[in-house]
């Protein structure tokens, strides 16, 4: 992990460009290209090929998780993309080749942003047909981040066997509808649909064999990296609240001392949690009953972001919704983010895993 004092200056200049991006045809190419400038991207790559295993190595496990905090800390939607970075290097250096490796590698080296594209249009999902030592490709992925920063995504295509991962370029603008997000929250993430029809690829696009990005621990264990920009949010709206209790002096009023310590129980427990679930699930070999962890870590991290959203709200009053504001903004995108991605049936699968082994969770 960078020195404290330069994850404090990179968080510092990623609030104070988020007001710029935060807008209908706003940008995070700035951010991008800082992330790339100081490192961060090449930091998720493996440490063979000169990274620092954010992510896809267990030593790197810790420092991505302090990163991704971090960037839920001054901006979500940038959080959200280099999250999706992460977990495109991963699966690339987990089910790829040696050669599909060091051209990713390559590609992060010059400033390339990759990303997971994984919803399919439900009128036309994501499929491929082989054309002679091409792989020609239809359908459309929607909810797709990152749309004109992403110059590579891994996607997913439905066989016969299973899902197959795809490593395809993303940098054509025409096939980029920025008009299919309408939501109010994590607007500067530029999100839309990508049409991948017509697009040939190489016989090389493949990553992995099908079933592979669904395997455990690394599907839903995974989740681990989102809710460390969940929770960085959440320690956003903590400090935020208590700055702004301390300015009005109102920190000696027995029910801002409540919401201030339930707060900070909330948060501290869901970075307990996660710190659990990532050193577990990210451990050499680990078996795939692990990801139960990252689910049941999902769950306290939620409860803890909705404790905090609302002891907020209740502490600072209308200030709170004042429009442009570091509270307003964060409120506003994790309420967003928190529904990704069917929540309750993140839920159902952690039942299920506890009722299964009969156990306590810290038997698992």
């Amino acid at each position: 992990m960078p020195e404290p004092a330069e994850t404090e200056r990179i968080e510092a200049i990623l609030r104070e460009l988020a007001p710029l991006s935060d807008c209908e045809g706003g940008s995070l190419a700035r951010e991008v290209a800082l992330l790339s400038e100081r490192g961060w991207l090449r930091a998720c790559l493996p440490r063979r090929w000169g990274g620092e295993g954010w992510g896809c190595e267990p030593a790197g496990t810790r420092d991505a998780f302090d990163a991704l905090r971090a960037l839920g800390r001054s901006n979500l939607s940038v959080a959200r993309l280099f999250e999706g970075h992460m977990n495109a290097v991963k699966l690339v250096a987990l089910y790829g080749g040696e050669n599909s490796v060091r051209d990713m590698a390559g590609a992060v080296e010059a400033g390339v942003l990759f990303g997971v594209w994984g919803a399919d249009e439900p009128a036309a999902p994501l499929g491929f047909e082989r054309r002679g030592g091409a792989l020609a490709l239809t359908g459309t992925k929607r909810f797709a981040s990152g749309l004109g920063l992403v110059g590579r995504a891994v996607v997913s295509a439905a066989t016969p066997e299973g899902q197959q991962l795809l490593l395809v370029p993303t940098d054509e603008p025409e096939r980029c509808d920025y008009s299919a997000w309408s939501m109010g929250g994590m607007r500067a993430t530029q999100s839309g649909r990508y049409d991948f029809a017509w697009l040939e690829v190489g016989s090389d696009a493949p990553i992995g064999a099908p079933g592979d990005y669904q395997r455990e621990p690394h599907f839903e264990g995974g989740i681990w990296r989102y809710c460390g920009a969940h929770l960085g949010a959440a320690e956003a709206l903590y400090h935020a609240m208590l700055a702004q209790l301390t300015e009005r002096k109102h920190v000696d009023d027995p029910n801002q001392q409540r919401r201030i310590v339930a707060s900070a129980i909330a948060i501290e427990s869901a970075r307990l949690w996660l710190l659990r679930a990532a050193d577990e699930v990210e451990a050499s070999g680990a078996e795939a009953g692990k990801a139960a962890l990252s689910l049941l870590a999902r769950e306290a991290t939620e409860d803890a972001c909705r404790l905090v959203m609302e002891n907020v709200e209740r502490a600072l009053g209308m200030a709170a919704h004042d429009a442009g504001s570091l509270v307003h903004r964060m409120t506003r995108d994790l309420s967003l983010f928190l529904c990704q991605a069917m929540p309750d049936a993140k839920r159902g699968r952690a039942a299920e895993a506890l009722t299964a082994m009969a156990a306590r969770p810290e038997q698992l």
